[in-house]
């Protein structure tokens, strides 16, 4: 299925700016990378909006409505007291972009900046618990945001330094 939706006007100035400006703030490779997470919004706010039709006792929209809002709070997009369907609508491309292993790495203080974040985990520096990732774009859970540490096989890390002979 596809992943992305590119926009339908292609020259509009004031959607132009406003990527250039999130493809510089979370040191995105291509605007298909905003696509991409505005596509996913899309459908996650589809979703609410689907439900949102439905009376409030239909089984559907409380079974997948709670579905839907337990997955949101498990990657952090909503907190604890914003469960519902009314606040998903209300979520921005940048909410999401803030969940991205890129922007922790950044954020907490691994990388000296955002470009040099994706690097470190293209370059298997990166490991969320004890799984090495090397996708820039891996969206943090909330339960493994503590977890984000140097690999052990890293010279960033606590292991040897030098080469590390990849099997």
């Amino acid at each position: 299925s596809k992943t992305s939706k590119t926009p339908r006007r292609p020259f509009e100035k004031e959607r132009l700016d406003a990527e250039l400006k999130l493809v510089g703030e979370y040191g995105l490779r291509c605007k298909r990378e905003i696509w991409r997470v505005q596509f996913a919004l899309a459908k996650l706010r589809k979703a609410a909006r689907t439900l949102l039709t439905l009376d409030p006792s239909d089984p559907k929209r409380i079974f997948e409505g709670a579905a839907l809002l337990r997955r949101m709070n498990r990657y952090g997009l909503l907190a604890d007291d914003e469960l519902e369907l009314d606040t998903v609508l209300q979520l921005t491309t940048q909410k999401l972009l803030e969940r991205r292993l890129q922007t922790k790495v950044y954020k907490q203080g691994l990388a000296k900046s955002i470009h040099h974040a994706r690097v470190l985990i293209r370059q298997r520096h990166i490991r969320v618990g004890s799984q090495l990732v090397n996708v820039p774009s891996f969206n943090v859970r909330t339960a493994s945001e503590k977890h984000i540490d140097f690999s052990t096989n890293s010279p960033y890390g606590q292991g040897a330094p030098g080469r590390v002979a990849r099997k």
